[in-house]
């Protein structure tokens, strides 16, 4: 692929080079922002989503599927949240020739089209804990610099769950439960993460606080990749979302919502990938397995073939998505198609295998090389896959654990990060204090560190401090 394009050091290249040639979306649709999945692509999607989708109704969560459309009366009933939207709402304000009675916007996301609904759904204590979910597409129109996956006008695949509860310490444990789905989503895919807390001026409109969990790309900087809210009584007091308690009183619920993007796929193609093409752990690889016949002469071929069918019928029985490769390409050219799909294992049958009864495995990943018997081809393929996933996950957290440094003063932090990456402060906690060091690092703070603790003073007015922080430069 990406053959004389190196990821490092020039990875916006590389990524739009890696989605063109690897058939994972297709930017060429005549509206800016919004992008076509490849069939191959949204395979990778789909698999991606299905352990995510696992994982909520592992926990709970129902799927449902609101529409797309909301009255402008119901999204401008809570002031914070819709004032945060206002410049990125796409309206609707005519059908042909007829203007509407009232203009529809396009969700933004869908807390002022679920939350009427809500009011109507839950009325009793026994209708608790109530949590839902939905893969949609939502509309935001960005201004600024738009990327396939990473920053689009229709985010083509937003995960957004919704949860009402009794009362603040069921919130709280649902805020707890959700971080929990997240980190065995990201620890599933490989993908090293931070936990922080935003800070005020960046919580979720109309949230009382945002959890949110940041990757870091090869370019250094950092990209939000999943987002929890608690949301407190604010839509509920908004929406009249009330239920009858154990003593016959009305309460209002208390809500939480989290989401993820396609950002997720996203940080899987740029933080696995290499100069080569794709890397995937081998759960979420389109294609787990190819098998490539080596034929050198004509007397070899139809054995050659038949072994290699055989391989591929075991394998298929398993579960295991594997493919051969009986094109007229050259072996070469052949390694190179599926290396850059990010195909985990490679298996080579030839001459000199079929002597000895063996067949040759070859890792993605690493590039190692072993022969294995023919006898147990799916047991011999399960073992090399954890492998696989092990050096995967190890060298995407090196790499992480790497570019992540703390500093104790802000010339440290501007020098850091010129190198990309990410830094650690203390910090007072004050929004003066984190809106001049914002200024002054030319990055954003990502949040609070979950469950950390100041051991210094704050890294701009010294005054003690309260948490450490996390800041880094941002798409």
């Amino acid at each position: 692929m990406a053959g004389e394009i190196d990821k490092k050091s020039s990875f916006s290249n590389w990524y739009n080079e890696i989605l063109k040639k690897a058939n994972i979306v297709d930017v060429r649709y005549p509206v800016k922002g919004l992008y076509t999945w490849h069939p191959f692509g949204f395979k990778l999607r789909n698999l991606v989503y299905d352990e995510l989708k696992r994982l909520h109704e592992g926990t709970g969560h129902d799927e449902v599927r609101f529409p797309l459309l909301i009255p402008e009366a119901n999204l401008q009933k809570e002031s914070e949240h819709v004032a945060s939207f206002e410049e990125e709402v796409f309206w609707i304000d005519r059908a042909g020739k007829n203007e509407l009675d009232e203009p529809l916007a396009l969700r933004p996301t869908s807390e002022t089209a679920m939350y009427p609904l809500f009011a109507e759904w839950i009325r009793s204590h026994t209708d608790l804990p109530f949590k839902i979910y939905q893969i949609v597409n939502t509309f935001r129109y960005e201004t600024k610099h738009t990327r396939p996956l990473i920053r689009e006008r229709e985010i083509s695949s937003f995960k957004e769950a919704h949860t009402a509860h009794k009362g603040p310490e069921e919130a709280r444990k649902q805020i707890e439960e959700s971080i929990e789905i997240y980190s065995s989503f990201f620890d599933s895919l490989g993908i090293p993460y931070f936990v922080s807390k935003r800070p005020s001026w960046d919580k979720f409109p109309g949230s009382e606080y945002t959890i949110a969990f940041d990757t870091l790309m090869p370019d250094g900087k950092a990209l939000q990749i999943g987002t929890i809210h608690n949301l407190g009584t604010n839509f509920s007091k908004t929406f009249d979302v009330q239920y009858e308690d154990e003593e016959g009183e009305q309460q209002y619920v208390h809500q939480t919502c989290f989401g993820i993007s396609a950002r997720c796929v996203a940080a899987v193609i740029g933080v696995h990938g290499d100069n080569t093409g794709l890397i995937f752990p081998p759960k979420y690889a389109p294609t787990q397995v190819v098998v490539i016949p080596i034929i050198f002469s004509d007397e070899d071929e139809e054995e050659i073939l038949q072994t290699c069918r055989d391989v591929k019928r075991e394998l298929d029985s398993a579960g295991i998505r594997v493919e051969i490769d009986e094109s007229e390409d050259r072996p070469g050219k052949k390694f190179y198609k599926w290396e850059l799909k990010g195909t985990p294992l490679r298996i080579e049958i030839g001459p000199r295998d079929l002597e000895n009864e063996v067949m040759t495995l070859v890792r993605r990943n690493s590039g190692d090389k072993k022969q294995k018997s023919l006898e147990n081809p799916v047991e011999n393929v399960e073992d090399e896959f954890k492998k696989i996933d092990r050096e995967i996950a190890k060298k995407a957290q090196d790499n992480f654990n790497e570019n992540v440094r703390e500093i104790e003063t802000t010339n440290e932090g501007v020098k850091s990060l010129s190198d990309g990456g990410a830094v650690i402060a203390d910090w007072c906690g004050k929004k003066t204090c984190g809106k001049e060091l914002e200024e002054e690092l030319s990055a954003d703070i990502l949040g609070s560190v979950v469950d950390s603790e100041a051991t210094d003073s704050c890294i701009k007015c010294g005054e003690a401090g309260e948490n450490k922080i996390l800041i880094a430069k941002t798409y």
